[in-house]
C-alpha cells in the first residue's frame, strides 16, 4: 500500500509498504478515506522534536472505515465509520487515573509513537475509535480531532457572556476556534493573521471583525471596550508577548499554537495585572462531542478546506504549508470512500 512515511527531520517520503494484517488483540485495521495535514505534523517534519521510531507513516487527523476486527473487539463492526482520536495514553498514571488523557505522564501521538493516517490502512487500538455518520464526507470526518482541540481551547478559556475575545492566528485550530466562539460564546469576536485572504475566509464564516494586532485597531473594532480574552493559534513567540499587552487587567491568555522559540516573560506582569495564561494541549474528553457538531456545521467547514490532495502530493504540500502558500485553513488528503 502507498503511505507517507517520516524518516527523519527533514525527510518525508511517500513509499509502498506492506500493509497491516490481522489486528493484534484489542486493535482494529481500518481503510482510511481522508486525512489532514496539522500544524504538529508540519513542526515535527521541521524539527524531528517528536520522532520517537523511524520509519513512522505520518497523520493522527483522519477517518476512515473499519475492516477487520481483532477478536474480543466488540463494540465496534465491519463496516462502521470512525475518526481516530490521535491521543496514545498509558492508562496507568496519575493523570490517567484522573481522566486527564492529554497530560499523561508518557503521552504520545499516533503517526509518531505508531503508524498513522497518510496510508491506505492503518491499525489502531480499537479504544482510539469514534463513530461518526456514515453520511457525512470524509473529508469534513477528517476535521474532528482539531475541532476537539478548538473546543477544549474554548472550554478552557471560558469567557463570560458579553466579554471580547480575540483569535490569533486563522489557520486550522485558530479558524475552527473562531468558528465554535461564533456558536457558543455570545460577545464580540475579533480574529488577527498576516495572511489576510485567509484570516477573510474566517471572518467570513464567523462574522468576526479583523484587527492587526495593536492598541488603536482593536480599541475602535470594541468601541473602547477592554479586550478582556485572547486565545493564541500561532506558536509565535512575539505575538504571545504582544496578546500579554493587549489584554486587559484581569484578563485571560490561551496558548493552543506550538512555539518554536522560549518566552522571556516577567512574572510581576500576570502577577500585578492578574492576569492568567492557559496551556491548552490537545483535548480532554471533547472529541465524541465534536464529532457530534461536524454534521451540523458542515456547510461552514467546506468552504475553510484548502485543498484535497493524494497521498503522492503531501511531500509537496508541505512545503507549500511551510511557505505559508496556503489560502485555505486545511488540507486534506483524500485517499478513499465517496467524495
Amino acid at each position: 500500500m502507498k503511505a507517507a512515511r517520516l524518516h527523519a527531520a527533514g525527510d518525508l517520503r511517500v513509499e509502498h509498504i506492506p500493509a497491516p494484517g490481522e489486528p493484534e488483540r484489542g486493535n482494529v485495521r481500518l481503510r482510511v478515506t481522508a486525512a489532514g495535514i496539522c500544524g504538529s505534523d508540519i513542526h515535527n517534519f521541521r524539527t524531528g522534536q517528536w520522532i520517537s521510531r523511524a520509519p513512522s507513516v505520518a497523520g493522527h487527523e483522519f477517518a476512515g472505515v473499519v475492516a477487520a476486527l481483532a477478536p474480543g473487539v466488540t463494540d465496534l463492526a465491519i463496516g462502521d465509520t470512525v475518526v481516530a482520536d490521535s491521543r496514545f495514553w498509558c492508562g496507568e498514571c496519575p493523570a490517567c487515573r484522573r481522566g486527564r488523557w492529554n497530560v499523561c505522564a508518557k503521552l504520545g501521538f499516533v503517526g509518531e509513537v505508531c503508524d498513522g493516517g497518510f496510508a491506505e490502512e492503518v491499525e489502531l487500538p480499537a479504544r482510539l475509535l469514534v463513530r461518526h455518520d456514515p453520511g457525512l464526507d470524509p473529508a469534513i470526518a477528517a476535521m474532528a480531532e482539531p475541532l476537539a482541540v478548538a473546543l477544549h481551547a474554548v472550554r478552557r478559556l471560558a469567557p463570560s457572556k458579553g466579554e471580547p475575545v480575540l483569535v490569533a492566528g486563522c489557520g486550522p485550530i485558530g479558524g475552527l476556534t473562531a468558528v465554535l466562539l461564533s456558536r457558543l460564546h455570545e460577545g464580540p469576536l475579533l480574529v488577527a493573521d498576516r495572511n489576510r485572504e485567509r484570516a477573510a475566509r474566517v471572518a467570513e464564516a464567523t462574522d468576526a471583525t479583523i484587527v492587526d494586532l495593536d492598541a488603536a485597531p482593536i480599541g475602535k473594532a470594541l468601541s473602547g471596550k477592554a479586550l478582556l480574552h485572547a486565545i493564541d493559534a500561532t506558536g509565535s513567540v512575539g505575538v504571545v508577548t504582544t496578546l500579554l499587552d493587549l489584554i486587559a487587567g484581569g484578563g485571560s491568555l490561551a496558548l493552543v499554537g506550538i512555539s518554536h522559540g522560549r518566552l522571556d516573560l516577567d512574572p510581576n506582569l500576570l502577577v500585578e495585572r492578574e492576569i492568567a495564561l492557559l496551556g491548552c494541549h490537545v483535548f480532554r474528553d471533547e472529541l465524541p462531542e465534536a464529532v457530534a457538531m461536524l454534521g451540523p456545521l458542515a456547510s461552514v467547514l467546506r468552504p475553510l478546506i484548502d485543498r484535497e490532495i493524494a497521498i503522492e502530493d503531501i511531500p509537496e504540500a508541505y512545503q507549500r504549508l511551510i511557505a505559508g502558500e496556503s489560502r485555505g485553513l486545511k488540507t486534506i488528503v483524500r485517499i478513499g470512500g465517496p467524495k
